[in-house]
């Protein structure tokens, strides 16, 4: 290779030693409670098919309805030619779901950060944000110019000091957090950091990408779950998660939706969402407004899974939802751990730093409303007998 390249090759051997390299499993069948991973058959516990829909049937028709009809690619960007009826209909149908007054959809929820984000503050403001967001909700910052201050996590206390450290000190600002924070699987405290954002007259934006078909009344989200419609500004989601496809989408106050029409980069300067993607989603809203059966059965399951954890001696941290991590500490524990739920069956994998601070590595249990009692049974089963050859639990 080239000497200008080799820079690469010592990072790489780096990642290596250090044991930082991802080594990438490969898929072989559709998502579900069961997958075929690396040529074995294992159970799923890895994937953010919260309710199951990634391979639902009713979504595949839709899709396969739509391409009939519109074939398969837009061929354009939103404001030349790519705007279908179809995507009209999701944005309407979401933000009747969302309980909002208007919606916008795009590529994905790392796209919908990255055009929010730049579209309502720049060089002269701020985003105050919590410690623990998402990396594409810190790329959107950082996109955006705006200075960054982050508050303690899920510290309405924290927010309120600095908001007033930095009083008169900026143009425009906006508050940002995670709905529900992937790695914890805790939620934010949302109605306490409206109440303060209300008091400073600051923008609020949640990006709820783990919380949409998780919490509230039949997976509405987390501004639902608090009841808290009309007083955040900007919703983020996605629908990569829980509605089993692909895309993002942005709901809430009008004015900014018609704002990101005209400034929201991904939607003016990429192509639009698909064909299938759009119909399947359509059809994943049709399945959740009609029954909050596949909602219900996910919390089910989350909790049994977790008390069972529990009541075996395994930490599941601070989680309020159906992320369950089981905390580990040292990432050599939690990648062995990993590799022998794997030789049992379980497909689980190892968090380690940096996706999660150093010491606190896990295992991350992703429930699904697809997971039967008995493949519940058998995961507790091997993380169990697991645990005990390793010295988890006793």
């Amino acid at each position: 290779m080239s000497g200008k390249l080799t820079w690469i090759d010592e990072e790489l051997e780096n990642l290596h030693k250090t044991g930082f390299y991802n080594n990438i499993r490969i898929l072989s069948s559709p998502q579900g409670a069961w997958l075929i991973v690396d040529g074995k058959k294992v159970l799923n516990f890895c994937s953010n098919n919260y309710l199951g829909l990634a391979n639902h049937p009713k979504l595949i028709k839709a899709a396969t309805e739509a391409m009939q009809k519109y074939g398969v690619g837009p061929g354009a960007v939103r404001t030349i030619a790519g705007t279908m009826d179809l995507h009209l209909e999701l944005e309407k149908r979401m933000a009747a779901f969302k309980r909002v007054e208007a919606a916008i959809t795009f590529q994905s929820g790392f796209s919908a950060n990255g055009a929010t984000i730049p579209a309502l503050v720049g060089k002269e403001d701020v985003v105050f944000s919590d410690e623990l967001n998402h990396a594409s909700i810190i790329d959107g910052c950082r996109l955006s110019g705006a200075r960054i201050v982050r508050y303690d996590h899920c510290s309405p206390e924290s927010l309120e000091a600095v908001i007033h450290k930095q009083a008169g000190n900026y143009r425009r600002a906006l508050i940002i957090t995670d709905g529900v924070f992937s790695m914890d699987g805790d939620y934010a405290p949302l109605d306490k950091l409206v109440e303060v954002a209300e008091a400073h007259e600051i923008m609020t934006m949640v990006d709820d990408a783990h919380g949409e078909g998780v919490l509230g009344e039949g997976g509405r989200g987390i501004v639902d779950h608090f009841h808290l419609h009309g007083r955040v500004d900007i919703e983020i989601g996605t629908f990569s998660k829980a509605f089993g496809v692909m895309g993002g989408v942005v709901a809430g106050n009008a004015t900014i939706i018609e704002w990101l029409r005209q400034r929201g980069r991904p939607f003016l300067f990429s192509s639009a969402v698909t064909v299938p993607d759009t119909a399947a989603c359509i059809a994943a809203v049709d399945l959740l407004e009609e029954s909050t059966e596949l909602v219900d059965l996910l919390w089910s399951n989350a909790d049994y899974f977790k008390k069972e954890m529990q009541a075996t001696g395994f930490d599941t941290g601070l989680s309020m939802t159906p992320i369950t991590p089981v905390m580990l500490g040292e990432v050599s524990l939690a990648r062995e751990f990993s590799s022998k739920l794997y030789d049992e069956g379980v497909f689980a994998m190892a968090l380690g730093f940096p996706t999660v601070p150093r010491g606190k590595a896990r295992i991350r249990v992703m429930i699904s409303a697809a997971h039967t009692q008995d493949d519940l049974d058998k995961s507790l089963e091997a993380f169990r007998k697991v645990g005990r050859e390793l010295g988890v639990i006793g």
